[in-house]
């Protein structure tokens, strides 16, 4: 086979493996209904920081959401999760925020979930923002779960294809505590900033 050939040849190859993987990816939604979760730390409010809140909810199927809430900021991670993650982790934004609890899963062409997206609405009366947060979804092998990159939903105006794009292409191989995690797209001025404490002692 002449070189162009072959060059063709894999480059179609390659083409139909990618829109083969794209198609394969679908979202199911769920909604994280706390009332339905199981506190692991109740508020205390006699105690210095005690609005603190974790609980354990129902996610899709065997994979869970962990859900923290304190100081009016948010955190939420998914799946299967380890130790640390659980008991120190809290990876929110640094402005005062809470979560839509509709949760998009991009799953792969088994039913199994990779990635989560959801939205946050951010800041105060004054500077409001909407931020779609795209997650890592923990598995039982690596019990690894947190952010991996961020969309400005004000900003722009195609911002769900932007959060499925990084979950499809990043969500996988993105290295929790270690790689970090970004905005993709335009980023406005009403985009919070993430603040990440991934449970290990690492600080973004």
């Amino acid at each position: 086979m002449h070189l162009r050939a072959l060059s063709v040849a894999t480059g179609l190859t390659m083409f139909i493996a990618f829109t083969s993987a794209a198609r394969s990816a679908e979202s199911v939604y769920t909604d994280l209904l706390l009332d339905t979760c199981k506190s692991l730390v109740e508020p205390n409010p006699d105690e210095p920081g005690g609005d603190f809140m974790s609980s354990l909810c129902p996610g899709l199927g065997k994979y869970q959401v962990l859900f923290k809430e304190g100081d009016l900021r948010q955190s939420i991670h998914y799946g299967y999760l380890k130790r640390s993650i659980i008991d120190r982790a809290f990876e929110s934004f640094g402005s005062f925020n809470y979560m839509n609890p509709k949760i998009e899963w991009r799953v792969d062409e088994t039913g199994k979930p990779y990635a989560a997206i959801q939205r946050f609405f951010t800041g105060d009366a004054e500077n409001k923002g909407q931020v779609l947060a795209i997650s890592r979804v923990g598995q039982p092998g690596d019990e690894e779960g947190c952010p991996v990159g961020y969309v400005d939903a004000q900003a722009n105006k195609n911002a769900n294809d932007i959060a499925r794009e990084v979950a499809d292409s990043a969500a996988a191989t993105f290295a929790c505590g270690k790689d970090a995690a970004e905005y993709h797209g335009i980023r406005g001025p009403t985009a919070a900033d993430p603040m990440l404490f991934h449970g290990d002692d690492q600080q973004q």
